[in-house]
């Protein structure tokens, strides 16, 4: 595939993303019959042709957006051979009302996180100058959402009919994979990678991490989900799951998630996190979540649900399940109504019982072993 690198002032250049060589040689030559020289260990290789701060690429090809823009996603080259591979949130459609131009619920283009990426007042991870920001020198690659469907579809979709039909591209699954594509080529062997994500991103952070793994079997992995815990409907998957064609995101070499041995309509993200995390036991799997998060309550009740209190008692169900059937998975429950924490200060202060989160994460980053976290306290939501 070729990508167009725009830089932050938005100059289109084209690039070349391996340029360095596989191996190094001692002496010259690389080693014939008669060569007696010695054979390096590889360099991994990083990313080339990237400027300081932000970069925009485009990765052309089939990526598209829910109404056909262009599809971009944004680079900030790092110091360090580490990654944090960041999915951008923005709500989900799934019916003729959540995907409507009028009433849409869903983030239906990449502009917002080209403004952002733009800014001289960057927050939450990505500030990179802040002392106490864990991935400060790392590689940072943002994966914009403008699909409607959490990172996860390769559909085309028309709801409704006449006047009122709108047709959507899900083709999250589909621009997904054209930034991994990017990012397996210009790393060879991160020493860390970092999945993670907010709302949506959330989700496509879980569901993508398991293909990462599968791609760097040698570099250690956190999943961070963000605000992210899948409290849905009983009958949302039956309905709606079907419009996004999903079923080719899904880890198939995981048995317990291969679409050709179990009904994924009949799944909940429980059983995802359980099942990737169980099947990759050396790398760590992690949720953030708030009591009573406003945004996923007010998706839980577009769905049909009831209220904030039902979606909460829901949320903890479901960390409790996880954590019941997968060692390697903790969470870490806030209290209060915030949705996303990634990009947002308080993530240097947010913290249950004088734990904060920050500190919680770099513990995540370095093996420590780490307790999940809950408020005990929480703050009720608001009537």
């Amino acid at each position: 595939m070729r990508y167009v690198l725009r830089m932050r002032r938005h100059s289109v250049i084209p690039t070349s993303l391996l340029c360095l060589p596989l191996c190094l040689v001692v002496a010259t030559g690389c080693g014939g019959d008669d060569d007696e020289t010695t054979a390096e260990p590889a360099a991994p290789t990083l990313p080339e042709g990237l400027e300081p701060g932000w970069n925009e690429i485009l990765p052309g090809g089939d990526t598209i957006c829910s109404r056909g823009s262009a599809y971009a996603f944004f680079v900030r080259p790092g110091t360090v051979n580490r990654v944090i591979i960041d999915f951008i949130g923005g709500g989900a459609c799934w019916d003729e009302v959540t995907c409507s131009v009028a009433d849409a619920i869903f983030t239906p283009d990449v502009e917002n996180v080209r403004a952002y990426v733009a800014t001289d007042d960057p927050h939450g991870i990505y500030d990179h100058d802040h002392p106490e920001n864990p991935f400060a020198d790392w590689y940072h690659v943002v994966i914009p959402y403008c699909t409607g469907d959490i990172h996860w579809g390769d559909n085309v979709t028309t709801y409704g009919s006449g006047a009122s039909e709108v047709t959507i591209n899900h083709k999250g699954a589909v621009n997904s994979r054209a930034v991994l594509e990017w990012i397996y080529e210009g790393f060879s062997a991160p020493e860390q990678i970092v999945v993670t994500g907010c709302s949506a991103g959330s989700y496509g952070s879980a569901m993508w991490a398991p293909h990462i793994a599968r791609h760097y079997p040698s570099s250690q992995i956190v999943q961070l989900g963000d605000s992210g815990a899948g409290v849905i409907t009983d009958d949302f998957f039956q309905e709606s799951f079907p419009a996004w064609s999903a079923e080719g995101a899904f880890p198939n070499w995981i048995d317990a998630l291969d679409p050709d041995q179990v009904s994924l309509v009949e799944q909940e993200l429980a059983d995802l996190y359980v099942g990737v995390a169980n099947y990759y036991p050396d790398h760590q799997f992690a949720q953030y979540n708030t009591a009573f998060d406003e945004n996923q309550t007010f998706y839980f009740t577009a769905m049909g649900g009831s209220d904030a209190a039902e979606w909460s008692a829901r949320m903890h169900a479901s960390i409790a399940d996880i954590e019941a059937r997968a060692d390697t998975f903790v969470s870490f429950i806030a209290s209060g109504e915030q949705h996303c924490i990634i990009p947002y200060d308080n993530f240097y202060t947010v913290n249950v019982d004088g734990v904060r989160l920050v500190d919680w994460v770099d513990d995540l980053l370095a093996k420590t072993p780490v307790d999940s976290q809950a408020c005990t306290a929480c703050d009720e939501p608001t009537p």
